[in-house]
């Protein structure tokens, strides 16, 4: 019974200075490398943090570009998905309520609604939309703002993020950052 214990609980405490101790140290150590030391990035506007780049939110006025829909209501705390497939009637019924709820914000729209728009990512909290996403937007944006279709598609154009490697990733655009640029235009 010896030669089994001792092994063991040396194995225990070697496990816990490594995955308790040096894993999390060395995850730190690389964090404060990282753009706001691994507190994630501030976005601010007049002076006061609005929220994170990296950190989806809800954007409940229609004069707003919206976000991808959020299974956890955008709390940071709690990230996570519904967990339920494209087969549950309950999921079914609520993607249904938001292909209808677009489609009356967004009478102009022509085309299949965009899929983030109406489904939430696994996180719950993604920051990001296709460009796809955006323009689909743009119509009801630039009403409500009194701006031409135009300029309010250019603003998308410019605030497109391609992937750093081609091949690796989508095209996307930071809403967060889309409606502060929206917001300085002006209404």
């Amino acid at each position: 019974m010896k030669t089994h214990l001792v092994p063991a609980f040396r194995l225990t405490v070697a496990l816990l200075i490594v995955c308790c101790v040096l894993y999390p140290a060395l995850v730190w150590t690389v964090a404060q490398a990282a753009p706001g030391h691994g507190g994630g990035v501030q976005v601010s506007s007049k002076g006061r943090v609005v929220g994170f780049a990296n950190v989806g939110q809800k954007f409940d006025r229609p004069e707003y570009f919206n976000s991808r829909p959020s299974a956890v209501d955008y709390h940071a705390d709690g990230s996570g998905g519904s967990n339920k497939g494209p087969s549950n009637p309950e999921y079914l019924a609520t993607v249904r309520t938001r292909v209808g709820e677009f489609l009356r914000q967004n009478p102009t729209h022509q085309g299949p609604v965009p899929a983030e728009l109406v489904t939430a990512s696994g996180s719950g909290l993604d920051p990001h939309l296709s460009p796809e996403g955006a323009y689909a937007q743009v119509g009801r944006i630039a009403r409500l703002r009194h701006l031409p279709e135009a300029r309010v598609r250019a603003l998308v154009a410019a605030h497109i993020h391609e992937p750093l490697v081609v091949f690796f990733g989508p095209a996307t655009v930071n809403v967060l950052e889309l409606n502060l640029k929206l917001d300085s235009l002006g209404k």
